[in-house]
């Protein structure tokens, strides 16, 4: 429970710190190819999707992606949207509480799913206006590769 609390405490500052202060569809294409790029460096095969007031503005599937990759952004993109925070957050949140979020009722597993690799696209001063989102590698993998994009966006 510690380490989730230490986590949840970092997922935070990672929401509070990644927020811009203006975001366009030129930005979405600057995060989306950076996240591709941090990924072939890595030698790893993603899905990236990002999303601006409900309009998507950036998708691409690298090589050997399966069709999986794109229901889990969907997902995981339902959990940003219902509850403005990271889906690594969520999780991490409902864990922390000894709650089981794939058995909510009011959350079912064909639409949500709270694992890493979902973000919200913070408008400083406004909110949420968008999200952006990977699949293809494990949670902590997904949001760490998001957040490192995020990063050398906003710098």
């Amino acid at each position: 429970m510690e380490n989730e609390a230490e986590l949840l405490a970092t997922l935070a500052q990672q929401e509070n710190a990644l927020q811009f202060t203006t975001f366009s569809s030129d930005t979405a294409l600057a995060l989306g190819l950076k996240v591709i790029e941090l990924a072939r460096q890595r030698q790893k095969n993603v899905t990236v999707q990002i999303s601006l007031n409900g309009k998507l503005v950036f998708q691409h599937a690298m090589q050997g992606c399966t069709a999986d990759q794109a229901d889990w952004i969907r997902r995981k993109s339902n959990v940003v949207l219902r509850f403005g925070r990271s889906s690594y957050a969520v999780g991490c949140d409902y864990r922390q509480r000894g709650v089981a979020f794939d058995q909510q009722k009011h959350l079912p597993a064909e639409e949500y799913a709270a694992f890493g690799g979902a973000f919200p696209i913070l408008l400083r001063g406004t909110g949420m206006i968008g999200t952006a989102a990977v699949s293809g590698l494990r949670q902590a993998e997904d949001h760490a590769l998001l957040v490192e994009a995020l990063e050398a966006v906003l710098n």
